[in-house]
């Protein structure tokens, strides 16, 4: 993992975060950005991001946490393994060696999208390591980005196709990811277009073709994954932006599964909330943080 490389974009951004890769027991290395000061936060980003996905979120909760911002297996500059699975119980486990190698404890987890939904995963594993888990637009509901618009439909299920799955993702250029990405926001004028550049560099690394295909095939995992929610037992806030690929019905039916969870919906916010609203987004993590001090989970609408 080339430092210098792999760190030249997250530098323009975070200048003075520790950015360092851990070692997995099964030999897998992490990238991941520690900074900040406080309780303990973990990020988990979206599908085909990276950890810079939360470049306008972490600033504002540095300076009341101590933020871990991972980049998942194969993704950003994390190590590409040949044969992998990229299904959630892998990434689940990755994320959980992630604290335990780390030896974090009272962990704040905060995901978007496949990361909410790994977020909310881990916490069935770990409870005693977890303070909490905010879930922003949580990924366990058929078709999925495919509801982002008429172009990531149809890229998706090639995306998906034997043979010309992984060929097709080397074809991936500037407008094809920027178009399937500003379907996932309210207003795409809200998407950095450098960060579309740097997934389209990390993205040029060898082996990951196949790991984006794979992940893509691995989506209905993160569906099976709402049969553990009935087993969490830390606090739990779904938060959704109104313009989520979503469907309201979905959103009420997943906080319907976990006990005592609340459920927070933003107007005129899409799938990509840490982008669209990040002062919302820490407002409410900080929030959620100070009233599980004062020992309140309560269910809201």
């Amino acid at each position: 993992m080339p430092a210098t490389k792999a760190d030249s974009y997250t530098r323009t951004w975070n200048t003075d975060g520790e950015i360092a890769a851990v070692t997995l027991p099964d030999g897998t290395r992490l990238r991941y950005l520690k900074t900040g000061e406080g309780p303990a936060l973990v990020l988990l980003h979206t599908l085909r991001t990276q950890l810079d996905y939360f470049q306008r979120l972490i600033p504002l909760l540095a300076d009341r946490f101590t933020v871990y911002a991972v980049d998942f297996p194969a993704l950003g500059w994390s190590d590409i393994t040949p044969g992998a699975s990229y299904e959630e119980p892998a990434l689940r486990k990755a994320v959980v060696d992630f604290i335990q190698t780390l030896g974090l404890e009272g962990v704040t987890l905060v995901g978007e999208s496949i990361g909410a939904t790994v977020a909310l995963t881990v916490s069935t594993e770990i409870p005693s390591r977890i303070r909490q888990v905010i879930a922003l637009n949580t990924y366990d509901y058929p078709q999925g980005v495919e509801r982002a618009n008429l172009l990531a439909s149809v890229i998706i299920k090639v995306l998906r196709a034997p043979v010309i799955g992984p060929v097709f993702s080397k074809l991936t250029n500037r407008m094809i990811l920027g178009g399937i990405m500003g379907g996932g926001l309210h207003d795409p004028k809200n998407l950095p277009k450098d960060f579309v550049l740097e997934q389209l560099r990390s993205g040029r690394r060898p082996g990951y073709a196949t790991a984006d295909v794979n992940y893509y095939r691995a989506l209905p995992s993160y569906i099976a994954a709402r049969r553990l929610y009935p087993r969490i037992a830390v606090p739990v806030t779904f938060v959704y932006g109104d313009d989520d690929w979503s469907k309201p019905q979905e959103r009420t039916d997943a906080a319907h599964l976990v006990p005592g969870s609340r459920l927070i919906t933003l107007r005129e916010v899409g799938h990509f909330s840490a982008l669209e609203c990040p002062e919302e987004i820490a407002r409410l993590v900080t929030e959620s943080s100070t009233s599980k001090e004062n020992g309140s989970n309560r269910r809201s609408a």
